[in-house]
């Protein structure tokens, strides 16, 4: 009996991607589903609702919604293709919007392995290295997660000092 193919999840996100690419390059097994995941976040519905309220003086027709929209997923799809283009493997492009952390969480849910990049203080090592919604992926990923260092990892000598006795 043949087993399915793992699914590896990679979460893409400008400035880090291309960290993640040569990681999945590294430790996925050639067999691999791989999903490329964008996600955008909610600052997006922030950005409609200032200009329907104060800087559209209330006039919906001043929101500039659809070229906005068009351009976020142009974005979105230019990020995806340059990712799997460098991958160089076949894969599948999937662009989410909602709130970053919950969707790349729904996006693994199902997968064998989810690859992300460490989006916080990259100078030194400790857990300030993580940003929010990647601390909130890593601790609530339905499965194993590879983090990565979107460039070489600081020295061991970067880690903060423990903090006073009492």
């Amino acid at each position: 009996m043949a087993s399915a193919a793992p699914t590896v999840v990679v979460w893409v996100t400008e400035g880090t991607w291309p960290a993640c690419i040569d990681a999945v390059r590294a430790w996925a097994p050639e067999d691999a589903e791989i999903v490329l995941l964008h996600v955008h976040g909610s600052e997006i519905a922030a950005a409609h609702g200032a200009f329907a309220g104060l800087l559209g003086r209330g006039r919906r027709s001043r929101d500039p919604e659809r070229s906005f929209d068009a351009l976020v997923e142009s974005s979105a799809a230019e990020l995806l293709d340059r990712a799997a283009e460098r991958l160089g493997r076949p894969t599948a492009l999937v662009h989410h919007s909602g709130r970053l952390e919950r969707e790349v969480v729904k996006a693994a849910d199902g997968a064998d392995l989810l690859i992300c990049a460490r989006d916080g203080d990259r100078s030194r090592l400790g857990p300030r290295s993580l940003g929010p919604d990647t601390r909130f992926v890593v601790d609530h990923a339905p499965c194993p997660v590879l983090l990565v260092w979107p460039e070489s990892a600081p020295d061991v000598g970067s880690i903060p000092p423990p903090p006073p006795p009492g």
